[in-house]
Protein backbone atom coordinates (compact mmCIF):
# COMPACT_ATOMS: atom_id res chain seq x y z
CA UNK A 1 0.00 0.00 0.00
CA UNK A 2 2.70 2.64 1.00
CA UNK A 3 4.67 1.61 -2.58
CA UNK A 4 1.33 3.33 -4.20
CA UNK A 5 0.77 5.93 -2.36
CA UNK A 6 4.81 6.92 -3.12
CA UNK A 7 3.80 6.31 -6.54
CA UNK A 8 0.44 8.39 -6.22
CA UNK A 9 2.22 11.59 -5.64
CA UNK A 10 5.30 10.80 -7.76
CA UNK A 11 2.70 10.92 -10.47
CA UNK A 12 1.11 14.19 -9.30
CA UNK A 13 4.22 15.64 -9.01
CA UNK A 14 5.14 15.14 -12.60
CA UNK A 15 2.20 16.01 -13.47
CA UNK A 16 2.08 19.12 -12.22
CA UNK A 17 5.68 19.65 -13.92
CA UNK A 18 3.96 18.51 -17.18
CA UNK A 19 1.17 21.02 -16.61
CA UNK A 20 3.47 24.69 -15.64
CA UNK A 21 4.75 23.00 -19.19
CA UNK A 22 2.07 22.46 -21.26
CA UNK A 23 -0.68 25.55 -19.41
CA UNK A 24 1.86 28.18 -21.85
CA UNK A 25 1.91 25.65 -25.04
CA UNK A 26 -1.77 24.96 -24.89
CA UNK A 27 -3.01 28.76 -24.83
CA UNK A 28 -0.46 29.55 -27.42
CA UNK A 29 -1.85 26.80 -29.81
CA UNK A 30 -5.45 27.53 -28.57
CA UNK A 31 -5.32 31.00 -29.25
CA UNK A 32 -2.98 31.77 -31.86
CA UNK A 33 -2.90 28.91 -33.97
CA UNK A 34 0.93 28.71 -33.68
CA UNK A 35 2.53 25.16 -33.66
CA UNK A 36 5.60 26.32 -31.51
CA UNK A 37 7.80 23.54 -31.53
CA UNK A 38 10.63 25.94 -29.47
CA UNK A 39 9.04 25.05 -26.43
CA UNK A 40 10.99 22.20 -25.25
CA UNK A 41 13.67 24.47 -25.93
CA UNK A 42 12.52 27.29 -23.20
CA UNK A 43 11.94 24.37 -20.95
CA UNK A 44 15.68 23.43 -21.30
CA UNK A 45 16.97 27.31 -21.41
CA UNK A 46 15.20 27.63 -18.25
CA UNK A 47 17.14 24.67 -16.50
CA UNK A 48 20.06 26.11 -17.81
CA UNK A 49 19.60 29.74 -16.74
CA UNK A 50 18.56 28.66 -13.52
CA UNK A 51 21.86 26.43 -12.93
CA UNK A 52 24.16 29.39 -13.60
CA UNK A 53 22.23 31.62 -11.34
CA UNK A 54 22.43 29.28 -8.75
CA UNK A 55 25.66 28.44 -9.34
CA UNK A 56 26.71 32.57 -9.13
CA UNK A 57 24.34 33.43 -6.17
CA UNK A 58 23.60 30.24 -4.19
CA UNK A 59 19.76 31.70 -4.38
CA UNK A 60 17.44 29.16 -5.70
CA UNK A 61 14.44 31.66 -5.52
CA UNK A 62 16.54 33.89 -7.23
CA UNK A 63 16.76 31.37 -10.18
CA UNK A 64 12.82 31.42 -10.15
CA UNK A 65 12.69 34.90 -10.87
CA UNK A 66 15.56 35.79 -13.32
CA UNK A 67 15.65 32.43 -15.22
CA UNK A 68 11.54 32.52 -16.59
CA UNK A 69 11.98 36.02 -17.16
CA UNK A 70 14.92 36.10 -19.22
CA UNK A 71 13.25 33.08 -21.19
CA UNK A 72 9.82 34.71 -21.58
CA UNK A 73 11.81 38.18 -23.27
CA UNK A 74 13.45 35.49 -25.63
CA UNK A 75 9.99 34.66 -26.62
CA UNK A 76 8.47 37.98 -26.79
CA UNK A 77 11.00 38.89 -29.45
CA UNK A 78 10.92 35.53 -31.10
CA UNK A 79 7.36 36.26 -31.84
CA UNK A 80 7.72 39.69 -32.53
CA UNK A 81 10.45 39.45 -34.96
CA UNK A 82 9.95 35.90 -36.80
CA UNK A 83 6.35 34.03 -35.60
CA UNK A 84 4.18 36.95 -36.36
CA UNK A 85 5.22 37.23 -39.78
CA UNK A 86 3.35 33.55 -40.34
CA UNK A 87 0.10 33.94 -37.79
CA UNK A 88 -1.22 31.34 -39.93
CA UNK A 89 0.85 29.68 -41.99
CA UNK A 90 1.15 26.69 -39.93
CA UNK A 91 4.22 24.54 -42.24
CA UNK A 92 6.30 27.86 -42.06
CA UNK A 93 5.73 28.07 -38.13
CA UNK A 94 6.81 24.53 -37.96
CA UNK A 95 9.79 25.07 -39.85
CA UNK A 96 11.03 28.14 -38.33
CA UNK A 97 10.13 26.86 -34.68
CA UNK A 98 11.75 23.41 -35.54
CA UNK A 99 14.96 25.41 -36.62
CA UNK A 100 14.92 27.28 -33.56
CA UNK A 101 14.86 24.35 -31.76
CA UNK A 102 18.04 23.14 -33.19
CA UNK A 103 19.73 26.29 -32.80
CA UNK A 104 18.62 26.53 -28.67
CA UNK A 105 20.35 22.84 -28.68
CA UNK A 106 23.19 23.73 -30.85
CA UNK A 107 23.84 26.80 -28.09
CA UNK A 108 23.02 24.87 -24.87
CA UNK A 109 25.25 21.90 -26.05
CA UNK A 110 27.91 24.75 -26.88
CA UNK A 111 27.95 26.78 -23.34
CA UNK A 112 27.33 23.58 -21.04
CA UNK A 113 28.40 20.78 -22.85
CA UNK A 114 26.92 17.29 -23.34
CA UNK A 115 26.85 16.55 -19.52
CA UNK A 116 23.77 16.23 -17.18
CA UNK A 117 22.67 18.64 -14.52
CA UNK A 118 20.87 18.13 -11.52
CA UNK A 119 19.85 21.57 -10.12
CA UNK A 120 20.36 21.77 -6.28
CA UNK A 121 17.66 21.99 -4.09
CA UNK A 122 16.96 24.88 -1.92
CA UNK A 123 17.99 24.11 1.62
CA UNK A 124 14.79 24.33 3.49
CA UNK A 125 13.05 21.68 0.94
CA UNK A 126 16.01 19.26 0.88
CA UNK A 127 14.81 17.09 3.67
CA UNK A 128 12.20 14.43 3.46
CA UNK A 129 8.89 14.22 5.06
CA UNK A 130 7.73 10.59 7.22
CA UNK A 131 3.94 10.05 7.68
CA UNK A 132 3.95 6.93 8.89
CA UNK A 133 5.77 4.37 7.06
CA UNK A 134 6.21 6.45 3.71
CA UNK A 135 8.97 9.22 3.65
CA UNK A 136 8.17 11.48 0.61
CA UNK A 137 10.51 14.07 -0.75
CA UNK A 138 9.53 17.60 0.98
CA UNK A 139 10.69 19.04 -2.57
CA UNK A 140 8.41 16.90 -4.65
CA UNK A 141 5.82 18.56 -2.29
CA UNK A 142 6.49 21.94 -3.04
CA UNK A 143 6.38 20.94 -6.70
CA UNK A 144 2.73 19.44 -6.41
CA UNK A 145 1.81 22.81 -4.36
CA UNK A 146 3.30 25.08 -6.59
CA UNK A 147 1.39 23.40 -9.66
CA UNK A 148 -1.94 23.69 -7.85
CA UNK A 149 -1.26 27.55 -7.14
CA UNK A 150 -0.67 28.52 -10.42
CA UNK A 151 -3.67 26.27 -12.14
CA UNK A 152 -6.01 28.54 -9.58
CA UNK A 153 -3.95 31.48 -10.34
CA UNK A 154 -4.10 31.09 -14.33
CA UNK A 155 -7.90 29.85 -14.23
CA UNK A 156 -8.80 33.09 -11.49
CA UNK A 157 -6.64 35.51 -14.50
CA UNK A 158 -8.59 33.49 -17.38
CA UNK A 159 -12.05 33.40 -15.76
CA UNK A 160 -12.35 36.61 -13.70
CA UNK A 161 -10.36 38.97 -15.03
CA UNK A 162 -10.55 41.35 -18.31
CA UNK A 163 -7.86 40.26 -19.81
CA UNK A 164 -9.07 37.17 -19.54
CA UNK A 165 -11.99 37.85 -21.29
CA UNK A 166 -10.28 38.86 -23.82
CA UNK A 167 -7.89 35.77 -24.47
CA UNK A 168 -11.19 33.87 -23.95
CA UNK A 169 -12.69 35.89 -26.62
CA UNK A 170 -9.28 35.37 -29.06
CA UNK A 171 -9.38 31.68 -28.67
CA UNK A 172 -13.20 31.62 -29.92
CA UNK A 173 -13.39 34.53 -32.45
CA UNK A 174 -10.26 36.56 -33.45
CA UNK A 175 -12.00 38.30 -35.82
CA UNK A 176 -14.60 39.32 -33.62
CA UNK A 177 -11.87 40.73 -31.19
CA UNK A 178 -10.13 42.90 -33.51
CA UNK A 179 -13.44 44.36 -34.52
CA UNK A 180 -14.46 45.23 -30.18
CA UNK A 181 -11.37 47.58 -31.32
CA UNK A 182 -8.84 45.43 -28.70
CA UNK A 183 -4.82 45.22 -29.92
CA UNK A 184 -4.66 41.67 -30.67
CA UNK A 185 -0.71 41.87 -32.03
CA UNK A 186 -0.36 42.67 -28.22
CA UNK A 187 -2.82 40.29 -26.22
CA UNK A 188 -0.65 37.72 -28.91
CA UNK A 189 2.63 39.04 -27.82
CA UNK A 190 2.27 38.76 -24.06
CA UNK A 191 0.31 35.45 -24.22
CA UNK A 192 3.52 34.16 -26.24
CA UNK A 193 6.03 35.54 -23.70
CA UNK A 194 4.00 33.38 -20.82
CA UNK A 195 4.04 30.48 -22.36
CA UNK A 196 7.58 30.79 -22.27
CA UNK A 197 7.72 32.00 -19.21
CA UNK A 198 5.70 29.32 -17.76
CA UNK A 199 8.12 26.68 -19.67
CA UNK A 200 10.78 28.30 -17.90
CA UNK A 201 9.75 28.11 -14.70
CA UNK A 202 8.97 24.49 -15.37
CA UNK A 203 12.53 24.31 -16.42
CA UNK A 204 14.03 25.36 -12.97
CA UNK A 205 11.60 23.70 -10.78
CA UNK A 206 11.82 20.22 -12.64
CA UNK A 207 15.46 20.42 -12.42
CA UNK A 208 16.39 19.15 -8.87
CA UNK A 209 14.41 16.10 -9.98
CA UNK A 210 14.35 15.89 -13.90
CA UNK A 211 17.56 17.59 -14.39
CA UNK A 212 18.55 19.24 -17.21
CA UNK A 213 20.30 17.70 -20.04
CA UNK A 214 20.68 17.63 -23.99
CA UNK A 215 17.71 16.25 -25.66
CA UNK A 216 15.67 16.82 -22.74
CA UNK A 217 13.94 19.82 -24.67
CA UNK A 218 12.51 17.13 -27.51
CA UNK A 219 11.73 14.66 -24.52
CA UNK A 220 9.35 17.27 -22.74
CA UNK A 221 8.19 19.03 -25.93
CA UNK A 222 6.65 15.24 -26.97
CA UNK A 223 5.07 14.97 -23.46
CA UNK A 224 3.51 18.51 -23.59
CA UNK A 225 1.98 17.81 -26.69
CA UNK A 226 0.32 14.51 -25.85
CA UNK A 227 -1.17 16.79 -22.40
CA UNK A 228 -2.59 19.16 -25.00
CA UNK A 229 -3.88 16.40 -27.48
CA UNK A 230 -5.67 14.78 -23.81
CA UNK A 231 -6.67 18.28 -22.50
CA UNK A 232 -7.93 19.81 -25.61
CA UNK A 233 -6.19 22.80 -27.44
CA UNK A 234 -6.64 26.36 -25.49
CA UNK A 235 -8.26 24.62 -21.78
CA UNK A 236 -6.49 25.45 -18.56
CA UNK A 237 -9.01 22.70 -17.26
CA UNK A 238 -7.65 20.06 -20.06
CA UNK A 239 -4.74 21.19 -19.88
CA UNK A 240 -4.74 20.72 -15.96
CA UNK A 241 -6.63 16.97 -16.39
CA UNK A 242 -4.42 16.06 -18.82
CA UNK A 243 -0.76 17.03 -17.33
CA UNK A 244 -2.45 14.23 -14.30
CA UNK A 245 -3.24 11.71 -16.45
CA UNK A 246 -0.04 11.66 -18.63
CA UNK A 247 1.96 12.00 -15.31
CA UNK A 248 0.42 9.48 -13.52
CA UNK A 249 0.10 6.75 -16.35
CA UNK A 250 4.14 7.76 -16.91
CA UNK A 251 4.94 7.10 -13.19
CA UNK A 252 2.72 3.74 -12.49
CA UNK A 253 3.91 2.58 -16.51
CA UNK A 254 7.44 2.87 -15.81
CA UNK A 255 6.82 1.03 -12.63
CA UNK A 256 5.81 -2.97 -13.15
CA UNK A 257 7.15 -2.06 -17.19
CA UNK A 258 9.22 0.08 -17.73
CA UNK A 259 9.82 -1.33 -21.49
CA UNK A 260 6.66 -0.13 -22.04
CA UNK A 261 6.84 2.88 -21.00
CA UNK A 262 5.77 4.94 -23.83
CA UNK A 263 2.69 2.83 -24.47
CA UNK A 264 1.51 3.44 -21.41
CA UNK A 265 0.94 7.30 -22.53
CA UNK A 266 0.33 6.97 -26.14
CA UNK A 267 -2.19 4.19 -26.31
CA UNK A 268 -4.75 6.04 -23.87
CA UNK A 269 -4.14 9.22 -26.05
CA UNK A 270 -5.06 7.50 -29.17
CA UNK A 271 -8.27 6.00 -27.42
CA UNK A 272 -9.22 9.43 -26.34
CA UNK A 273 -9.10 10.60 -29.46
CA UNK A 274 -10.81 8.29 -31.34
CA UNK A 275 -13.81 8.66 -28.63
CA UNK A 276 -13.12 12.77 -28.39
CA UNK A 277 -11.43 13.75 -31.56
CA UNK A 278 -10.66 17.26 -30.09
CA UNK A 279 -9.65 16.56 -26.77
CA UNK A 280 -11.42 15.82 -23.51
CA UNK A 281 -12.43 19.75 -23.24
CA UNK A 282 -11.39 21.12 -26.84
CA UNK A 283 -13.69 22.29 -28.76
CA UNK A 284 -14.16 22.11 -32.71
Amino acid sequence: MDFWIVQTLNGLSFGMLLFLLAAGLSLVFGLMRIVNLTHGSFYLLGAYIGLAVIERTGSFLLALAIAPLCVAVLGLLMYRFLLRRFQHVALAQVLLTFGVLFICADFTLWEWGGYSYVLPKPTFLAASLTFGHIVFPSYRLFVIATGVVIALVLWLVLERTTLGSMVRAGVDDEEMVRGLGINTPKLFTAVFALGAFLAALSGVIGGPFVGAYPGADFEVLLLALVVVIIGGLGSMRGAFVGSLVVGLLDTFGRAPFPELAMFTIFAPMAIILALRPHGLFGRA
